[in-house]
């Protein structure tokens, strides 16, 4: 059975403990003009999404519930898909499905192609475009924290317990408990989208007024991708060879330059 996280929306304060966590076991860099921001500091600006070296963000939506203000903060990275189109648009297996549920990346296979980037319906790979060796950067779910048994690092820090982490199935049943008993929207995000994900969202409020991807296909979109990318590395090759035999028919017999 794979792994998964439960995000319960009302119980987030966007305290950001989750992005501090990630950053320290992920090793990522820090921006230099970052600095703490209230609740008040976040209802004045955009949401800033994901960055290569965010590989998670906390999202804020000042929205109405029942005629009165109220705030949702909503922790954003990737889902983790049951059934990946990232991996399978990836020809290069850089990006990998694994048993227990992570979807990881290795930049040493990466042809930098980006074709991960246009396949995910959530728009969550990042691209490294100041690097001079750019690489594509997503959130691994701490694999080696998985395989040993622990937490993600984002969810053991969690202080209010809107991050849930365990099995999916269990997850599943433990979001319609909480949908039942605390009169949430009886939806949960990622039961189904794209075949299904393995972070899975419980609201109160609809998730349209949050930014969530509704219109996504609940088919696996792999089943749209598989069958055009066996034949991309076929096609590469092809175009080289046609390009090579092209440059040696027209320069056929002309003298080298010095």
């Amino acid at each position: 059975m794979t792994k998964g996280v439960l995000v319960d929306i009302p119980k987030c304060l966007g305290c950001e403990s989750c992005s501090v966590a990630c950053k320290l076991w992920n090793d990522l860099s820090w921006d230099p003009e970052q600095k703490v921001k209230t609740a008040k500091d976040r209802a004045k600006e955009p949401n800033k999404g994901l960055w290569p070296n965010d590989w998670t963000s906390i999202n804020f939506y000042g929205l109405e519930k029942e005629g009165s203000p109220a705030w949702r903060f909503v922790k954003t990275q990737c889902l983790h898909c049951e059934e990946p189109a990232c991996v399978s648009a990836c020809f290069s297996k850089a990006l990998q499905k694994l048993p227990e549920g992570p979807v990881i990346y290795d930049q040493n296979l990466c042809v930098g192609c980006r074709y991960c980037m246009l396949a995910c319906p959530f728009n969550i790979p990042k691209f490294q475009w100041k690097k001079v060796i750019p690489g594509i950067r997503k959130c691994q779910m701490c694999p080696t924290r998985i395989s040993n048994g622990e937490a993600p690092a984002c969810t053991s820090v969690c202080p209010t317990g809107a991050l849930t982490f365990g099995e999916r199935e269990e997850l599943l049943a433990e979001a319609k408990k909480r949908i039942k008993e605390n009169g949430y929207i009886d939806r949960i995000f990622g039961e189904k989208e794209a075949g299904g994900t393995g972070w899975l969202y419980i609201s109160d409020v609809p998730f349209e007024q949050m930014d969530f991807r509704t219109d996504v296909t609940t088919k696996p979109l792999p089943s749209y991708t598989e069958e055009y990318m066996k034949v991309t590395p076929i096609v590469g090759v092809s175009w080289a060879a046609i390009l090579a035999g092209l440059y040696v028919y027209f320069n056929k017999g002309k003298e080298p330059l010095e």
